[in-house]
């Protein structure tokens, strides 16, 4: 029975159904726990009423999902619930291969691709020792990014049939024997062994995708007959028909390899098929490359684009006579080491112009001319955590961290902010228009998947010119290697992007800062809490820096991430500015004594000298040693701006922000600070202009509010000052001060709010700074000057005396420019 939309199988609601077939129905499902799609298959009820086949099959699910592997479907998990059994699976929105080949057939570079992925997959599982059974088109999906995903490990099992004959009606129904003399599989795809009902192996699986690869060119397959048991017959006696002259020699060796009907002289494992199959798409793509580009030598710069075509095509020629004429190894690599070889020992002209077509397609990507566009600027997106749990959120966030800061050490390359590409985590948005809001040509993706101590990273590189991935790579480690990934992931990622390194730009990709890789993690978590921004969150960032800490007491991003915490901490009051501060230069100069480099210790000191410690002059210093270390660290303008606002110079303050905002054009602080400095400056429409927008990019930061409040209190609209002041403290998790607001205001205006915030035990609990400016309009100067001295003892709001505008009505009185002495501001 079809299950309707809303209906709820544990914390999975039913969206719409999308398929089914001998394992059941499929449903699109929405996971209501961590919000996110996902596919849903209902076992039909004769299969979940088995226990040996349920335990089977639970047992092969629980390893399959343990691989862990880009290129394999994800198992969430196996449940059951009123309806019935169901396994909750990724959502993969694409279309299986069958579907894609029967829209028309396949380029050679287009079936490499594939098959390469599912070769991929295929040796993860063998490695942990799990045949598939059952490779054909209808298990394999393409997403439409270009992933392949290889479906069904084991699930063949699900539809074992008591009887032992194969099924003769229909030739991709699956039948599964686990015994000697039972046949498993789909007729078609069946390897030799299979048919006949041996006990088989891995290279089983070598022989089905061989069929697949060999469908993909041809659009039949090999062994293709007028009923299922003529294809078997074909299978054990007949060799496939030869392929199109058109296909490189190359790929055919492959597949006459694959489908040798004895399994001992066929590809020995299926990770040799995927070496060769990747060798072999990179060859065709040097040769695409050399084809379309020009060559080094004046005299092919002159020939023009018929003469460059003419020597491309001449030399995969001679190539390819060249392969022809040399024995053949097992692998693409060992066949060019072996060209080498011969070449060495008095060689041939066929080795020697392979030496060349490998040459020239090395020089056109370490040296490529002028005429090659280098891609000079990057997003990298928020990687995406697929381990099934928001406790390894840290490690995806982390790891994207890290390379964004990697990679922006690089010259001539402009890697966009972390501020500016978090706002797409967990979005499913086109790169294409990712790239238009970014102005990049290039995007940088990947996923994360922990399982236990091992870890497994697939990384891909987006050319959006070209609207392809032009690299992909998936990275398997232990959790111990955490700390050397990021900087081989970097590493491999700028040459990908054609970035030309010094021997110092070396060093500093391959910077880890530490050795230990608990500590790494401990670090990881640490910024990951500390970038939520919230007194709860950096109070456990600093418990994981101080855990960091205690494994590597030399850990200077660890300091510098506690130096961070408590500079945040004081600045929006969280804590008295007497404990922090003084943490605040520990932790930053602890970190700049282990490295120098660092620029966030820097600006953390500059903010503190300047807001806190008056000493503007020791604060520019500082400012610009940090954006002389980091040229990218927007946080170093915005507050450098900010320091500029309390002098007064306001131009320069505006050139500052507007460096800052074209590093991070979406970051809400920096848009906030920007706001108030335009207020600060009277300029109040475009203040205006300016908050509105950072409310527009996200209602619920809490102090672009109050910033609202303040201008709709200078403009004396107390009514949407009210509301504004309210708001902020329901977003700041204060809605009994907001009900109250309202209420004091509906009963005795304005002045009734000022008398609520001035009242001794003010549940407000309004600092000092506030306080004065809240007795100013009372019109009790005496007490707003008591208020400003106090807020001048503890550090508080006073860099501003200069410039706001709420203070007008006291700068002509005396004791104001005495504080402005004290202070150290200019008059």
């Amino acid at each position: 029975m079809s299950l309707s939309s809303g209906t709820k199988l544990g914390r999975y609601e039913i969206r719409a159904k999308i398929g089914e077939g001998g394992m059941g129905e499929v449903y699109l499902a929405k996971d209501t726990k961590l919000d996110r799609k996902v596919a849903l298959k209902i076992l039909p009820a004769e299969v979940a009423s088995h226990h040996d086949r349920m335990r089977r099959f639970v047992q092969e699910a629980k390893a399959v999902s343990a691989l862990n592997h880009p290129n394999i479907l994800t198992i969430h998990e196996i449940d059951e619930s009123d309806t019935g059994h169901f396994i909750a699976t990724e959502f993969i929105d694409g279309e299986t291969l069958r579907e894609r080949m029967r829209k028309g057939p396949l380029n050679v570079s287009e079936a490499l691709d594939i098959a390469t992925q599912i070769a991929s997959a295929l040796a993860a599982a063998h490695a942990a020792g799990i045949v598939h059974r059952d490779i054909k088109p209808e298990n394999v999906m393409l997403r439409s990014d270009g992933i392949v995903k290889v479906l069904d490990f084991g699930l063949a099992k699900l539809t074992e049939r008591k009887t032992e004959a194969v099924d003769t009606e229909a030739e991709t129904k699956a039948q599964v024997k686990t015994k000697l003399g039972m046949v498993m599989g789909t007729v078609g795809y069946m390897s030799p062994e299979q048919t006949r009902g041996l006990e088989i192996d891995a290279r089983s699986d070598v022989w089905s995708l061989g069929v697949v690869l060999y469908e993909l060119l041809t659009g039949k397959t090999p062994f293709a007959a007028e009923t299922p048991n003529d294809s078997i017959a074909a299978i054990l006696t007949r060799e496939p028909a030869p392929l199109d002259e058109n296909t490189p020699t190359e790929l055919q060796r492959i597949i006459r390899k694959s489908l040798q009907k004895k399994a001992d002289e066929r590809y020995q494992t299926v990770r040799d098929v995927f070496l060769d199959l990747k060798n072999l798409k990179h060859a065709l793509e040097f040769a695409a490359e050399i084809e379309r580009s020009q060559f080094p030598s004046p005299k092919a710069a002159s020939a023009g684009a018929a003469n460059r075509s003419e020597n491309a095509a001449a030399l995969r020629s001679a190539a390819a006579q060249t392969q022809n004429s040399l024995p053949q190894p097992t692998s693409s690599a060992e066949y060019i080491v072996t060209s080498i070889r011969n070449h060495k020992r008095g060689g041939s002209a066929g080795s020697l112009i392979l030496l060349a077509l490998i040459g020239i397609g090395l020089w056109f990507f370490l040296f490529r001319p002028s005429g090659g566009k280098q891609i000079e600027s990057i997003a990298v997106l928020p990687f995406v955590n697929e381990s099934g749990g928001q406790d390894a959120e840290y490690l995806s966030d982390g790891i994207t961290e890290t390379l964004i800061s990697s990679l922006s050490q690089l010259p001539n390359l402009n890697v966009k902010p972390r501020a500016s590409v978090f706002r797409y985590k967990g979005k499913e948005i086109n790169p294409q228009t990712i790239g238009k809001e970014l102005n990049v040509p290039a995007i940088l993706n990947g996923r994360v998947v922990q399982r236990g101590q091992d870890l497994s990273l697939f990384v891909e590189l987006i050319d959006l010119a070209l609207d392809k991935v032009v690299w992909s790579q998936q990275y398997n480690r232990k959790q111990s290697d955490l700390v050397s990934l990021q900087s081989e992931i970097a590493r491999d990622v700028s040459s990908k992007l054609k970035s030309k390194l010094s021997g110092a730009d070396e060093q500093k990709l391959a910077k880890t800062y530490t050795t230990n890789p608990e500590a790494y993690r401990l670090y990881l978590q640490g910024r990951f809490y500390w970038n939520k921004r919230e007194e709860k969150d950096l109070r456990k960032a600093m418990d994981y820096f101080n855990q960091a800490i205690a494994l590597d007491s030399n850990y200077a991003l660890a300091y510098a991430g506690l130096a961070d915490s408590y500079a945040i901490l004081s600045s929006y009051g969280f804590m008295p500015v007497s404990e922090a501060d003084p943490k605040t230069l520990e932790f930053a100069r602890r970190a700049l004594s282990l490295d120098d480099t660092l620029a966030e210790p820097h600006a953390a000191i500059a903010r503190q000298l300047a807001q806190h410690d008056y000493d503007f002059a020791g604060a520019e210093d500082e400012f610009k040693r940090a954006m002389q270390l980091n040229r990218n660290y927007a946080t170093a303008h915005q507050w450098y701006a900010e320091t500029l606002t309390y002098l007064g110079k306001f131009d320069e303050a505006f050139a500052e922000f507007r460096r800052a905002l074209e590093i991070e054009p979406l970051s809400l602080p920096i848009n906030w600070d920007f706001g108030r400095t335009l207020y600060m400056s009277r300029r109040y429409d475009e203040s205006f202009t300016q908050f509105k927008k950072t409310v527009e990019m996200d209602p619920g930061f809490a102090r672009t509010h109050r910033s609202f409040a303040e201008l709709y209190r200078i403009r004396k609209d107390y009514t949407n000052a009210v509301a504004e002041s309210a708001r902020f403290f329901e977003l700041s998790g204060q809605p009994q001060n907001a009900v109250l607001l309202r209420e004091s205001f509906a009963k005795d205006g304005w002045v009734g709010y000022l008398r609520l915030a001035t009242a001794a035990n003010s549940p407000l609990k309004e600092n000092n700074w506030l306080l004065a400016r809240a007795y100013i309009e009372l019109g009790e100067k005496d007490k707003a000057f008591a208020e400003l001295n106090n807020a001048y003892e503890s550090r508080t709001g006073v860099a501003f005396l200069k410039v706001e505008p709420q203070l007008d009505p006291l700068r002509s009185d005396p004791r104001f420019q005495d504080l402005m002495k004290k202070v150290g501001l200019p008059q």
